[in-house]
């Protein structure tokens, strides 16, 4: 292990940068020791950080066990393949697979002492539009399994088990760059872009939203919203976010109405609904056997309907309600 450890690390950065002290090695263990006891050689353990070379060895060893991996699967080794995998024990390993990696290349990203030599030797071994491919297929997939845990079910297809030892980790795939100002400015410069004069293709920008956490919650809606847009119209960063909050109010419509459809409720009631438990922040249960009320269901058969409503709402409701707590809603989750 050499004389190196991290500093400055914070929620998007999480082993900060990287510094060399092998010159001070003697200085460095002193200042262990006081900041951490007598124990210095464990403290080593939690202070240091393997060299440079070394993690690329390592980084090398996760990539090679990702690789055999998708190969087992009958797949390659490719971003799209993981839509291939089947059953959640395989999506749960490739989470796992793929998290060592991209634990290991935010390791390499904070070294402040890597050479052209070193850099290039990485990117060759995992270029840059695989690992965003990577990125984006990991985070789909562990919404995904995040969303089963601890639910258990009939689905004779969702291995529990597997599932619920799963630690998954949003931190490696955030960047402090890719937030939502950041994302708005940059479709604002795709719309901007003559034809055939683009520094920004359409899947570029889609690809490299896909790849960051932040806005884990919004993708959807800002990926379907990129969609619509055509380069070279010339719309301007506040055109662009009026459009996008135009676009996802429709997008909620949309959702209600489906929702609507599929539970035999008049659309304008379940809005209606909807609209007074996000202008109170308070959900009452009493409202939504009032809006069952119109099929004259027998309570048996009006309880199965409002939880079958529930399972499907209150997702969407904690998605408009932006991180706020809906006084009420829990007993339903």
């Amino acid at each position: 292990m050499d004389a190196r450890w991290g500093e400055g690390h914070n929620d998007t950065k999480p082993y900060g940068n990287i510094l060399d002290f092998r010159a001070q090695e003697k200085e460095v263990d002193e200042a262990i020791a006081l900041f951490s006891g007598e124990d210095a050689g464990r403290s080593r353990e939690i202070w240091l950080v393997d060299p440079a070379p070394k993690v690329i060895d390592k980084l090398d060893v996760a990539i090679e066990h990702l690789e055999s991996f998708m190969e087992a699967q009958g797949q390659p080794c490719t971003p799209d393949a993981v839509n291939n995998l089947k059953g959640d024990t395989a999506r749960a390993e490739f989470i796992n697979r793929f998290k060592e990696v991209q634990r290991l290349k935010t390791q390499l990203d904070q070294y402040t002492d890597l050479s052209n030599e070193q850099r290039q030797q990485i990117a060759q071994r995992l270029p840059e539009d695989a690992l965003r491919g990577f990125k984006g297929m990991y985070l789909e997939t562990a919404q995904r399994l995040k969303a089963q845990q601890g639910k258990g079910g009939e689905d004779a297809s969702i291995d529990q088990e597997a599932i619920e030892q799963l630690d998954f980790e949003f931190v490696l795939f955030s960047s402090a760059m890719i937030d939502y100002d950041y994302i708005m400015g940059l479709i604002a410069r795709y719309s901007q872009e003559k034809p055939g004069k683009k520094t920004l293709t359409r899947d570029q920008l889609i690809n490299l939203l896909a790849a960051s956490s932040n806005l884990m919650d919004e993708r959807r809606e800002i990926i379907a919203y990129i969609n619509t847009l055509e380069a070279g119209k010339g719309l301007s960063e506040q055109a662009i976010r009026d459009g996008y909050q135009s676009f996802k109010a429709q997008m909620a419509q949309d959702e209600i109405s489906g929702l609507a459809e599929r539970h035999g409720l008049a659309r304008d009631a379940l809005q209606g609904f909807v609209a007074g438990i996000l202008d109170r922040m308070i959900f009452d249960g009493e409202q939504l056997s009032d809006l069952f009320t119109p099929l004259e269901l027998g309570w048996k058969a009006r309880s199965k309907a409002e939880l079958a409503l529930m399972e499907e709402l209150v997702p969407f409701l904690k998605k408009q309600a932006g991180g706020r707590e809906i006084s009420g809603l829990a007993a339903y989750e």
